[in-house]
């Protein structure tokens, strides 16, 4: 974990362009505090904040090839670098550290832009081909390192998060209403769009070159991808793809595990992170810490699971308990490294886990994300299974009773209200035949909060349909594909990397200098994934069937069989007690200030107000609608106004 930031372009005076580079950079000290590293040449400056994990001596950044000629900046791990590096050294290639970033400009000295098709891991390249006077930038295939961009004053300019780039270019402080819209809708902006007119992201898995004439060409370099409905099978049994799978994740792991410090690891006390940490105890000799965060409101609490895993495993154990209260006060500071709207507050307590790991003295822990994302774990593909089936009579009765099986760790759950239930589940059930099925009652959900958006600004937007929208980015081949696959690959493009792996991962961890690293979203884990069939996904309602086969030897039964429970956090109640609002709360969503901003209607959000400040807000709508307005006037007194939010 580090931070990257710099320009192309038009050539300005040196000492310009450092003070320029030194004030984005250190708006990134959390990212790497360990020490600043910068390079300026003709028309390019590059800068780093470093994180040392690797080659804590000779590591420091930026790093060139012999020549000198390719320069680059990185942020993230190469796992692989080790492989790497001896087979360049056998084909000639000189070394000057030992650290994984160098292997990146040795690679491009052999492969130009297919460097990136030799790299494991989770990385935010920019590099500099000073011949040629091209600037590369490239993201991991998962999108688990972000990484921006915008154009200015004769310059590209990028940065790791976006704060890196109003610190140089301050006229991109404005926000992007469309932005906004998708935010409150898929519960984050779609790649490349973002919150700040003309600022981009890079999207996952693509390599952006500018050349000497500014010149622009985005390559797509790496895809979730699916075989067709009727290919052939993959695999001669279950029991083949079991064996297979084991032996993937367990070298997924132990490539993961290099590192000169101390490794960490999140147990959540579900199959996910469990196996993660059973897989280190059982295959390597690897020492590993676990943490955990628990809740004082058992609803959300997991801490029964995670202690039976703890002693299971035999791990030395850190747990920290989060109140209501603390994430009430901690959300200001989630949106300072977020820089994006959220609808949940799920985020906060993860930011205070690793700053407990920070404080233990650690820098690098494995989490068990992406499992639910390849292996089919959620419980929105268990859902859409059954509305497919309902979907095929949909007048039937009894067909939709199969959804009582589902969301019975909710205090509120949908489906306790049959009623309730055949109408929210029944949204959209004449989309079966579109890729976005999964995803109908959800998107409809979160897209209730732009009720509250102002006349003003539906005006400068005009019209969109949510679903039409989000299809018109989706690749032709998805139509080949199978119902679970479809699924997936909305649920990977659309919520795992712009919020699982940025709001709830990387800048939750970032900002307490810690780098998580994600086994399950090793590629060919993904890859291995995709060319699974469904029913080695989903068998019946039972999730992730493969992964408990393939874990089923290294844990308890209860946690093997266990029903997957979503992490979640309490919503809207963390910004009030006993009746009043936090005070930042009810200064942002004043009327005054609500009209002052231009984003929502002030009389909307106050009678939402009232309703949360009563205890009365217990759906899915109105607390993510809540979250979300907040979150987003938070974003405006912070990078927009100038204010820092308390």
């Amino acid at each position: 974990m580090c931070g990257i930031a710099g320009f192309s372009g038009a050539t300005v005076p040196a000492e310009q362009a450092r003070g320029e580079l030194e004030a984005m950079i250190h708006t990134l000290e959390h990212r790497g505090p360990d020490g600043y590293g910068y390079y300026v040449g003709a028309g390019v400056g590059l800068a780093h904040a470093r994180l040392s994990i690797i080659d804590l001596v000779t590591g420091d950044q930026p790093i060139h090839n012999e020549r000198g000629d390719v320069w680059t900046v990185f942020n993230g791990e190469i796992f692989n670098y080790l492989e790497l590096r001896a087979d360049l050294i056998a084909r000639g290639h000189r070394f000057y550290t030992q650290s994984d970033t160098e292997v990146i400009v040795h690679l491009y000295d052999r492969y130009g832009d297919r460097f990136v098709d030799h790299l494991n891991g989770q990385f935010a390249i920019a590099l500099w081909d000073a011949r040629r006077r091209r600037l590369v930038l490239a993201r991991d295939r998962a999108g688990i390192r972000p990484l921006f961009h915008t154009r200015a004053r004769g310059r590209v300019w990028f940065a790791s998060e976006i704060k890196a780039l109003l610190a140089a270019v301050p006229e991109r402080a404005r926000l992007d209403a469309n932005g906004l819209v998708e935010a409150l809708t898929y519960w984050a902006p779609a790649d490349p769009d973002t919150l700040f007119e003309g600022v981009r992201s890079l999207p996952p898995g693509h390599l952006l070159a500018i050349e000497e004439d500014g010149r622009e060409t985005l390559t797509q370099y790496w895809d979730w991808t699916f075989p067709d409905r009727d290919a052939a099978p993959a695999f001669a049994s279950v029991e083949q793809a079991t064996a297979e799978l084991r032996e993937l994740l367990v070298d997924a792991v132990r490539l993961q595990l290099r590192a000169d410090v101390p490794v960490g690891a999140y147990l959540s006390g579900g199959l996910d992170s469990s196996g993660i940490v059973a897989m280190v105890r059982g295959f390597t000799q690897t020492p590993v810490r676990t943490f955990s965060v628990a809740f004082e409101d058992a609803e959300f609490d997991e801490s029964e699971h995670q202690q039976a895993m703890v002693r299971h495993l035999g791990t030395e154990h850190t747990t920290l308990t989060c109140t209501s209260a603390q994430i009430g006060a901690a959300f200001p500071r989630l949106i300072r490294h977020a820089e994006t709207p959220v609808l949940r507050t799920a985020p906060v307590p993860l930011m205070l886990l690793s700053q407990r790991v920070r404080e233990e003295g650690y820098k690098v822990v494995l989490t068990g994300e992406g499992a639910d994302e390849v292996f089919g774990g959620y419980d929105l593909f268990k859902e859409a299974k059954v509305r497919r089936f309902w979907a095929r009579q949909p007048d039937s009765t009894l067909r939709p009773k199969l959804l009582g099986r589902l969301y019975g760790y909710l205090e509120n759950s949908p489906v306790r209200n049959p009623g309730f239930a055949q109408s929210f589940f029944g949204q959209g059930l004449e989309h079966i035949d579109r890729p976005i099925f999964a995803h109908v009652p959800r998107w409809i959900t979160s897209q209730r909060a732009l009720n509250f958006l102002s006349p003003e600004l539906r005006a400068g937007i005009g019209q969109r349909d949510a679903l039409a929208w989000y299809e018109q980015r989706l690749p032709a081949a998805i139509h080949a594909w199978a119902p679970l696959a479809r699924d997936q690959y909305v649920e990977a493009k659309s919520l795992l990397a712009a919020y699982l792996l940025a709001a709830q991962g990387d800048r939750v961890a970032a900002a307490n200098s810690v780098e998580g690293r994600v086994p399950y979203l090793d590629h060919r884990v993904i890859e291995f994934g995709n060319r699974l069939p469904a029913n080695f996904k989903i068998r019946g309602l039972t999730e992730k069937y493969l992964l408990r086969r393939a874990l089923a030897d290294l844990l308890p039964a209860d946690i093997v069989q266990r029903t997957k429970q979503p992490y979640r956090a309490p919503d809207s109640r963390s910004f009030f007690v006993d009746g009043r609002a936090l005070d930042y709360v009810t200064d942002l969503l004043s009327a005054e200030r609500i009209r002052k901003a231009g984003y929502f209607d002030a009389d909307r959000v106050g009678r939402l107000l009232d309703k949360c400040r009563a205890g009365k807000a217990t759906g899915f709508a109105d607390n993510q609608a809540f979250v979300g307005i907040l979150s987003t006037m938070l974003l405006d007194e912070t990078f927009l106004r100038g204010t820092p939010a308390p």
